[in-house]
């Protein structure tokens, strides 16, 4: 998700001589009629099993957002609902850590005490219970939160540690990539991913891999950019960052962003406001309401994968 004021194919060089030659592929609308549906549908978090799916959606204005679940029913899946954490406040970017058993995400909701609706977005997390259902809210604290400025698209990896974008004070310029290490009883200061990652313009949305090898990314006016946001990667050697490549494979003079892999490594997901005019593929409405497909394609934030494999990933 992102705010409104920071709002073909090539495989992707990510080193010369690192890696194989590794197929194109273009990307694939995706969830005709559920994941997609021609309005603002903006990102897929898949647990473990890849069973159930949280996912997010924007107002036109991508002022306000809303974060629904879905549940793998036999070969279909279910009715998205509101699940217990989303409930009467603005919810978005939600992103489910490796192991399942918690989800983070933002949200303008009122801290503690309060009662009204924040003017910043901060990172909330829930865990999910033995009934299988997730609980309510909890804040994540400072030194993560920060009541006077956003953070926005969360990312766990499986240690722990957690990746988020910040306009705070110590970047470079625009908003930056953190990441705060997972400690005793908390998170420690975070820290600036650097200038591999980071540059004077915006750069958001995290998705780190769970053993925390690569890092992809959004971002908007950078100099390495073609469009809108366009989405970019940096693997980590020796502990180090490596300079972040722009996908050139899916970037375009539209919009990509919300990006997420799927828990087997298997799918980059990714949503993008690209015109699209090809096929809608499988249906994913159940039952079918062909006016949740109407505005596919028209571009708005509609919903598209590829493989992992096509980016060298």
């Amino acid at each position: 998700m992102l705010a409104a004021t920071l709002r073909p194919m090539l495989v992707i060089a990510l080193c010369a001589g690192c890696h194989p030659a590794a197929p194109t592929a273009a990307p694939e609308l995706y969830g005709a009629g559920l994941f997609s549906t021609g309005a603002r549908d903006l990102f897929i978090a898949f647990s473990p099993d890849q069973r159930r799916a949280l996912l997010s959606r924007g107002d036109q204005k991508l002022e306000t957002f809303e974060t629904f679940e879905t549940r793998r029913d036999g070969d279909h899946w279910t009715p998205p609902v509101v699940p217990r954490f989303a409930r009467s406040w603005s919810t978005a970017d939600p992103h489910i850590a490796p192991d399942g058993k918690s989800v983070f995400f933002l949200s303008t909701r009122p801290y503690p005490g309060e009662t009204g609706v924040r003017a910043t977005h901060d990172i909330w997390w829930a865990a999910l219970g033995d009934d299988g259902e997730w609980g309510d809210a909890q804040l994540v604290p400072p030194p993560v939160s920060d009541p006077d400025r956003d953070e926005w698209g969360p990312a766990v990896a499986a240690n722990g540690n957690l990746y988020f974008a910040s306009d705070r004070p110590g970047g470079h310029g625009g908003t930056d990539l953190w990441m705060a290490r997972r400690i005793a009883g908390g998170y420690a200061t975070p820290e600036n991913l650097g200038d591999a990652i980071n540059t004077p313009a915006h750069e958001v949305e995290a998705w780190i891999a769970p053993d925390e090898r690569y890092l992809l990314f959004s971002a908007v006016h950078r100099s390495d950019g073609v469009g809108g946001y366009d989405l970019f990667v940096s693997r980590k050697r020796d502990g180090q960052w490596q300079p972040a490549r722009p996908l050139t494979t899916i970037n375009t003079a539209a919009s990509e962003y919300n990006e997420s892999v799927s828990p087997d490594g298997t799918w980059l997901y990714f949503s993008s406001t690209r015109r699209w005019t090809g096929a809608l593929g499988a249906r994913f409405d159940v039952p079918r309401n062909d006016a949740a497909v109407a505005g596919i394609g028209h571009g708005n934030d509609d919903v598209y994968r590829v493989p992992m494999a096509s980016l060298g990933l």
